[in-house]
């Protein structure tokens, strides 16, 4: 007799071990899959590295701590970043006062078929960082033209962001809010390091006057091009644009040693196509736009410097 627990299955029986015998050697191969894959680190998130291009002085991990990006340049509905003052008549002329970047106030005659300030005027201004040169571009679009209704990189200041590289344009854009004024100083060459753009956001200050045009000052570490300055060919002083876009522009500078010979300035887009240009005084004068106009701007504006 057999004992108690020796029984043999057979058939269906036999076939349903079978099945339960591979569940069970499947079973015995995921587990090890799930641990190692359970056990691996996840992805780290990229750092956040200074978009500006290796630099000596970038080497050093910096400890400076600056805002979290703020959105209050980011809004599309900004006003237009130009200034319109309505010029007094005087005979068959035009006066318009105006006041340069860095403070020198004037006056702007110009036969009135012009239409110079209806124009609206921007300011320019050409600056050191710790001995880069940059430019201060105030975006005929505005703002908006820079921050395509975007969200910037960081902030280096409460009123001053990083903006992405645009296309056809030079590198990353740190963008300035003064009052209403937006100005842009794109990177070009060799980058401007982290503590570069903290230095330039925190000593640029500028200051808006009465009449609402924008001056400027600088603090340590950064210096503003004097009238008159020159940097590759390109006169690089206090200046105002009038106009802009693909219409009518004319450009003014109080230049001391006008009378050199000078390259006509371009704007950061790089489409800017100067045309006529003359020294009027101590004032270089620059056109562009329809021949008729360039010709009779450059032959005809006259500025008194107060």
């Amino acid at each position: 007799m057999a004992k108690e627990f020796d029984v043999i299955e057979a058939g269906e029986r036999d076939g349903r071990r079978r099945w339960i015998g591979l569940a069970v050697v499947l079973a015995l191969l995921l587990i090890p899959a799930v641990s190692l894959l359970a056990s691996r680190d996840p992805v780290a998130a990229p750092a956040d590295v200074d978009p500006a291009p290796a630099d000596p002085a970038a080497a050093e991990v910096t400890t400076r701590q600056v805002p979290a990006p703020i959105r209050s340049l980011t809004r599309i509905d900004a006003p237009p970043n130009n200034l319109t003052i309505a010029a007094t008549a005087k005979g068959g002329d035009e006066v318009l006062p105006v006041v340069f970047p860095d403070g020198t106030r004037a006056e702007v005659r110009y036969p009135a078929e012009l239409n110079i300030d209806e124009l609206g005027s921007r300011p320019f201004q050409g600056m050191w960082v710790e001995g880069r040169h940059r430019q201060l571009i105030a975006p005929y679009g505005g703002e908006v033209e820079i921050t395509r209704g975007g969200e910037p990189i960081r902030n280096y200041a409460p009123n001053v962001t990083l903006w992405p590289r645009q296309a056809g344009a030079y590198g990353q854009v740190l963008l300035f809010s003064f009052g209403s004024w937006r100005l842009a100083m794109y990177d070009r060459g060799q980058g401007l390091t982290f503590d570069q753009r903290v230095t330039a956001a925190e000593n640029l200050k500028g200051d808006v006057t009465k009449e609402g045009y924008l001056v400027l000052s600088a603090g340590e570490g950064v210096r503003l091009a004097k009238p008159g300055e020159i940097e590759r060919g390109e006169p690089v002083g206090p200046q105002l644009w009038f106009g802009g876009g693909a219409g009518k522009t004319v450009m003014l500078a109080p230049t001391p040693t006008c009378g050199k010979e000078f390259r006509p300035p371009g704007e950061s887009e790089g489409r800017r196509q100067w045309a006529d240009m003359a020294c009027r005084g101590n004032v270089l004068v620059v056109a562009s736009g329809p021949e008729e106009f360039r010709e009779k701007a450059v032959k005809s504006i006259r500025v008194t410097l107060k």
